[in-house]
C-alpha cells in the first residue's frame, strides 16, 4: 500500500516532528509513506474573504500538482465522516479490497482547503468537531493511519 500525505506548510515545532518521524518509522512496516509539503501562502493580518480564497486556491493549485496520478483522495475537512479507529482501518482494508493501492491524505493550511480540492476528493474524513493546528493534524494522522494497520493485522496496540 502507498501513502502519500500532502500538506501545506513546514513543521517548526521540535515535539512534533520527533512524533511524525517516530511514526513514519514505525509505519515503514506497512506501506510505503510519502509526505509532501507544499509552501503555504502567507496571509495579512486582517485578510478580506476574497484575499483568503484567493490564499486557498493557490495553496490548492500546489496541492493539485503533487498529487499522484490514479490515487484514492481522501480530504480532511471538518465537515466529513468521523470515524472510530477501527472503522478507518476497515476503509483502508476495504479500499485494498477493491484493489485501491494508493491513497492519498491532503490536510489544508491555516485556512483550510479550495473548494476545488475538496471536490477532487473521493473521501471526506473528520477527526473531529474541534478546529486542530494543521502542523499537528500530521502527527495525528500518522498515528491513526499506524493504529489502523496495526488493528488489520490483530496486533496490540494501546486503546
Amino acid at each position: 500500500m502507498n501513502i502519500t500525505v500532502v500538506t501545506v506548510g513546514k513543521i517548526k515545532e521540535k515535539y512534533i516532528n520527533l512524533g511524525i518521524d517516530e511514526f513514519s518509522k514505525r509505519l515503514k512496516a506497512y506501506c510505503k509513506l510519502n509526505i509532501i509539503e507544499v509552501q503555504d501562502e502567507a496571509t495579512p493580518d486582517n485578510a478580506s474573504d476574497k484575499e483568503e480564497d484567493l490564499i486557498r486556491k493557490k495553496e490548492g493549485e500546489k496541492i493539485r500538482a503533487k498529487l499522484p496520478k490514479n490515487s484514492y483522495i481522501i480530504v480532511l475537512a471538518i465537515d466529513g465522516k468521523q470515524l472510530s479507529s477501527e472503522d478507518l482501518s476497515r476503509k483502508i482494508d476495504e479500499l485494498a479490497i477493491d484493489g485501491i493501492s494508493d491513497i492519498s491524505f491532503i490536510i489544508g493550511g491555516s485556512l483550510g482547503l479550495d473548494s476545488e480540492i475538496i471536490n477532487l476528493a473521493d473521501y471526506k474524513l473528520s477527526f473531529s468537531k474541534m478546529t486542530f493546528p494543521h502542523q499537528l493534524m500530521r502527527l495525528i494522522l500518522l498515528e491513526q493511519v499506524y493504529r489502523s494497520f496495526r488493528i488489520s493485522v490483530g496486533a496490540p496496540y494501546h486503546k
